[in-house]
């Protein structure tokens, strides 16, 4: 039997979020930082948040001697800060962020972009702008994967652009139900059911700037987890297309018991996705 030892090797990985710090777990994979706040151009991370993310999904745990190591440390790296040291962003930023990577995606190879931040959307305006920007970038080809934010339980609580019908929108598997049911849920704006899938988010260990780790919880941390996996797939199986990747997600999930608009698909099984 085939066993499962793909790291993501040298698949390009675009992350908008905070920034990112030059943590030792990312050691010579930063390929390439934009910053769309202050316009610095060495690497940093004021939040810590943009770090988290970028550990659980290709942290490779060498500050910890492996115990804390991403899903696929053997990503390239290329960090798009959007949001300041408060974790605050405007959509202008993020619409720009979003022409950066179509003209530079092909320069820095990049096949995933994951975007763990969102806002909601109040108008249909709001929503329309966020998702063609959106959508541009996966009509390229690019796999798009987008959190489906922390503003639940209430019913149409996904926020933008991971409420666009095309990317991937993944929410917190343990964050569903009860006092922390916080994981987005649909219906859209376009009455599209929301999340895709979930999986679990809930107090994950991953990398923060200054060398350390730290403890983290939402659908920000519950998105670089499906990212890695497609990493994982990509390296496996270069050819695969974006809607393909979807499909493939869609056909490895375990059902929750949950409506559509909770769960989606149903819950990641990360052993029957990469025996695809």
């Amino acid at each position: 039997m085939e066993q499962l030892s793909y790291t993501g090797k040298d698949i390009g990985v675009c992350f908008l979020d905070t920034g990112i710090s030059d943590h030792p777990d990312f050691k010579g994979r930063i390929q390439m930082f934009a910053d769309f706040i202050s316009n610095k151009k060495i690497p940093y991370d004021d939040n810590g948040h943009g770090t988290h993310v970028a550990g659980i999904l290709c942290g490779d745990g060498s500050a910890s001697g492996g115990k804390y190591k991403g899903v696929a440390p053997g990503c390239r790296i290329i960090a798009v800060k959007v949001l300041d040291r408060m974790g605050n962003g405007n959509k202008e930023d993020v619409l720009r962020a979003f022409q950066w990577i179509l003209k530079n995606y092909q320069k820095y190879r990049i096949r995933i972009v994951n975007i763990s931040v969102g806002t909601i959307y109040r108008t249909w305006c709001d929503h329309h702008v966020l998702s063609q920007g959106v959508e541009e970038l996966w009509d390229q080809g690019l796999i798009v994967v987008a959190a489906a934010g922390n503003q639940g339980p209430k019913p149409g609580s996904i926020t933008a652009p991971g409420s666009s019908k095309k990317v991937i929108t993944v929410g917190s598997s343990d964050m569903l139900i009860g006092s922390s049911g916080v994981s987005g849920r649909g219906p859209t704006f376009e009455c599209v059911c929301k999340p895709d899938l979930v999986t679990p988010g809930s107090r994950i260990t991953s990398c923060l700037p200054g060398g350390r780790y730290g403890i983290k919880s939402g659908t920000s941390m519950s998105t670089p987890f499906i990212s890695g996996a497609i990493a994982q797939m990509l390296e496996k199986d270069p050819l695969l297309t974006n809607v393909e990747i979807k499909m493939m997600l869609r056909d490895s999930t375990d059902d929750m018991g949950l409506p559509r608009n909770q769960q989606g698909w149903g819950k990641f099984n990360f052993k029957r996705f990469m025996e695809m």
